[in-house]
């Protein structure tokens, strides 16, 4: 893959960049900036260079037929701005004439933001033809396209694969860091290899966790899919989340992990309550006894040390999927014992990777220093793919 060192000479030139911007909002107010901030080395790469920077990106799930006020960049554009210590300017449509305008303004070393890439519905389109038209405009506002939006290089999307195909092209800092990071950890990592998966559900994680059977030494498993484990053990969840019709494929998984010696660890206790809710009552139970009518919320105080222990000896760690409810304090312990055990895992000199989405998110909301990690992903989805072995569209196409 080219990287923008191989690009030459940018000063003059438009370079669209597809940016991963897609961070959470509370009335209007970003309440986790790490994805801006992580684009901003290829960013300030490219105005140094005396590049025209046109970028794209997406943020939540509009419905494809226009804009949506609650889905504008707006917010994302104030933010970078700051960050960047300079103008960023919004344009009021994607395509059409404010983004026409507004590019053609830019002189040397300015930034620009197209709006909502996703207001567009062909951008998410599967008829090739309509991805392709839109990328066609795209690329016409450009002289040079740089993908550096790592959330979304496992999507065919037009901003993500078909504009790479219509304009020389190269790879941002932040794509090669994840693409160099997560080939370290999954194509010859260093030993003990352990993996740790958790999250809502196990049918989110079954290539990953299929895959990773022949590669990993251990997997830590907890979140909700844990309860599917649990059950497939034989024992009683009561309101806990379960995926039934994914039973039997866990029993498949536990017995191959058997033959392979591939150590799989298990929840031995839980904190249940009686509902899904912040303040709700919480009580410490094992594994084998949660009430008919409780749910599990979170590990237990013993599986918490249980996971550390398999996870501090590590060489390399992957984690992707909380423990527990960690966004409620009773119900974060668990989570934040594995972080800790990751941050003590990478002072002993392991690589260790946060896999995106909550696991990223958790990290800050539960007040972790990022440095005391490895590397940090900011695609969930994209990241699990990578984990499954999966081909990544948006990675292919920079690779011809």
């Amino acid at each position: 893959m080219q990287t923008i060192d191989d690009l030459g000479d940018l000063r003059g030139k438009r370079v669209l960049v597809r940016s991963d911007f897609n961070v959470p909002l509370k009335d209007g107010v970003i309440t986790d900036d790490g994805r801006i901030r992580a684009a901003l080395p290829t960013l300030q790469a490219l105005l140094g260079k005396g590049a025209r920077v046109v970028v794209t990106a997406h943020l939540g799930r509009p419905t494809g037929e226009g804009f949506e006020a609650k889905y504008s960049l707006a917010p994302v554009a104030t933010r970078l701005g700051e960050l960047l210590g300079q103008p960023v300017a919004l344009a009021g449509d994607l395509v059409g004439d404010s983004a026409k305008a507004t590019v053609a303004a830019l002189e040397d070393g300015q930034i620009a933001l197209l709006e909502n890439v996703r207001f567009d519905a062909r951008e998410t389109s599967k008829d090739e033809a309509a991805r392709g038209a839109l990328a066609d405009e795209l690329a016409a506002l450009a002289d040079v396209y740089v993908s550096d939006g790592f959330g979304v290089v496992h999507r065919k999307q037009a901003s993500v694969y078909d504009v790479a195909k219509r304009l020389p092209h190269a790879v941002g800092s932040l794509v090669l860091k994840e693409v160099d990071s997560l080939r370290k950890a999954t194509e010859d990592p260093e030993r003990p290899y352990v993996v740790v998966l958790g999250g809502a559900k196990v049918s989110d994680k079954l290539g990953v966790i299929s895959n990773l059977l022949t590669k990993a030494d251990r997997l830590v498993i907890g979140g909700g899919m844990a309860f599917t484990f649990a059950a497939a053990q034989g024992h009683s969840v009561g309101t806990s989340l379960l995926e039934a019709d994914q039973i039997d494929t866990v029993k498949g998984y536990l017995a191959q992990a058997a033959e392979a010696g591939v150590e799989i660890v298990l929840p031995v206790d839980t904190v249940v309550a009686p509902e899904f809710k912040a303040d709700a009552p919480a009580t410490v139970v094992g594994i084998d006894a949660i009430p008919d009518d409780q749910m599990g919320l979170d590990v237990g105080p013993e599986t918490a040390t249980l996971f550390a222990s398999k996870i501090v000896d590590a060489k390399t760690v992957v984690w992707n999927g909380p423990a527990g409810v960690f966004e409620f304090e009773a119900f974060s312990a668990g989570t934040r014992a594995v972080a800790q055990a990751l941050v003590d895992a990478h002072a002993a000199g392991a690589f260790t990777i946060v896999g995106g989405g909550d696991s990223a998110a958790a990290i800050r909301i539960l007040g972790f220093d990022e440095a005391d990690f490895s590397h940090i992903s900011t695609g969930g989805g994209a990241s699990l793919e990578f984990l499954e072995g999966k081909s990544l569209p948006g990675i292919a196409v920079l690779e011809d």
